[in-house]
């Protein structure tokens, strides 16, 4: 039915003068493809934070217009004013190992967030790919920070969202993301040149599947840092996956003990097989560190695990310094300014309780 605004023109029926009535499924992602832009190009040409030609901006406004689009509350993109608010998608599933890894990346995010007069929306569910699109197109935020290196499928999406994004991780394939990262290869180095400096000449890494399989990009790193390391100063190495199960931990602390000759030096990738290894290497009679150093490639804020017997030597960056770092990013690309595409923050090496020089034999 045909119906008329207060000044005359009509309404709801698509002709000229009157506006269609939004489809509630209209993205961002949808108004670039109706205009032949990309999503960020939209976002721009809508909030005038980058200059875009006019006939783009014509394209894109008639795009909106046809699709009945209205562009969510966060994005401010008709007043360029924004939200100040950030999205922080941290997955997290009840008894995950890594939740302290979260809770402090959260925490940190929030803190940096506040330091720039921004509020943090926190969205902890497991993401699909719809679903993470869904959070891009609806959520009353300005931009993304998605905690964790996404799944091979994952950069192509982050690229076409156009809402600015960091990943706190390192993807196989950085191209057109912005990525914040410990430099875990310097941190796999610093643990070895640490033992070395002790007296050490055997060490071993071990880690999650992956540390041998070179399954992730953090875990290539550590594994080449490692290597590199044990070969420049001259030690023996050797390189042990062990998923993070009490049992798993307890059949490589055996084969550890089995070689000949065993390592005095342990470096642990994968804050989940820390106090596995540590609990099992104790049960089997090695003292810590008296007859066996363990040193880790873990974040900071872990360090104080209740459940270890012990304080853990670590090379770490702190999580609030991943986390200021990443909303740093994040609101420089909000301002229009230049960012580098991955940014790899040096890691320090903290000497404490599970490590001291080797045994005499």
């Amino acid at each position: 039915m045909e119906g008329r605004n207060a000044d005359g023109t009509q309404t709801d029926d698509g002709r000229p003068g009157g506006s269609r009535r939004p489809h509630p499924m209209v993205s961002i992602t949808d108004v670039a493809r109706h205009a032949g832009v990309a999503p960020s190009t939209v976002s721009y040409a809508l909030s005038g934070k980058r200059p875009i030609s006019e006939e783009t901006r014509r394209r894109v406004r008639a795009a909106v217009r046809e699709l009945g689009y209205r562009p969510h509350t966060g994005a401010g993109a008709w007043t360029g004013r924004g939200a100040k608010v950030l999205a922080l998608v941290a997955p997290l599933r009840a008894g995950d190992a890594r939740a302290q890894t979260v809770m402090a990346y959260a925490l940190s995010v929030v803190a940096a967030a506040r330091g720039h007069d921004h509020d943090v929306l926190l969205i902890m569910r497991e993401e699909s790919e719809d679903g993470l699109r869904r959070v891009a197109d609806g959520a009353p935020a300005d931009a993304l920070i998605v905690l964790g290196a996404p799944r091979n499928a994952r950069p192509p999406l982050l690229r076409s969202l156009g809402r600015p994004s960091v990943l706190i991780g390192s993807p196989a394939d950085p191209t057109g993301l912005t990525c914040v990262d410990l430099d875990s290869g310097a941190a796999g180095e610093l643990c070895v040149e640490h033992l070395a400096e002790l007296g050490h000449r055997t060490v071993a890494l071990v880690g999650a599947p992956p540390v041998s399989l070179g399954g992730t990009v953090h875990a290539q790193r550590v594994l080449r840092g490692f290597a590199a390391a044990a070969g420049r100063l001259g030690l023996s190495s050797s390189v042990h996956p062990c998923p993070a199960s009490p049992a798993a931990a307890r059949a490589v602390a055996e084969g550890l003990l089995r070689e000949r000759p065993a390592p005095t030096g342990v470096v642990v990738h994968d804050e989940g097989v820390v106090r596995l290894l540590i609990d099992a290497f104790e049960t089997l009679g090695q003292r810590i560190p008296d007859d066996l150093s363990v040193a880790a490639v873990r974040p900071a804020g872990l360090l104080t695990d209740a459940r270890l017997p012990l304080s853990v030597t670590s090379a770490e960056v702190p999580a609030a310094q991943l986390g200021a770092a990443a909303v740093d990013l994040l609101i420089r690309k909000l301002n229009g300014t230049h960012v580098p595409e991955t940014a790899l923050l040096p890691p320090r090496l903290t000497h404490r309780a599970s490590t001291s020089d080797r045994p005499r034999s």
